[in-house]
């Protein structure tokens, strides 16, 4: 396996860690931006480049977006 490849796969991991242990809804949706960008060099590195190209279009700006706006709307509906 390609050096690099390995190295992009271990930030996967860290970056996935850090998304499951991270408690406040807020963060968590940035962190997973973090995870959905980090996720898309191992996809080009292994020759999926249109796998790529979605990876970071749904997962770094999609997901967390839809989480964010989510969290704000159930933090609206307990506070009325």
């Amino acid at each position: 396996m390609n050096a690099l490849l390995v190295i992009t796969l271990g930030l996967v991991a860290v970056a996935g860690t850090v998304v499951v242990l991270t408690a406040r809804p807020q963060r968590q949706a940035v962190s997973l931006a973090v995870f959905g960008a980090l996720l898309a060099p191992p996809f080009l590195l292994l020759g999926a480049p249109d796998v790529a190209l979605s990876q970071v279009a749904v997962g770094t700006a999609v997901v967390p977006l839809m989480v964010l706006l989510t969290v704000r709307a159930v933090e609206r509906r307990r506070r009325s």
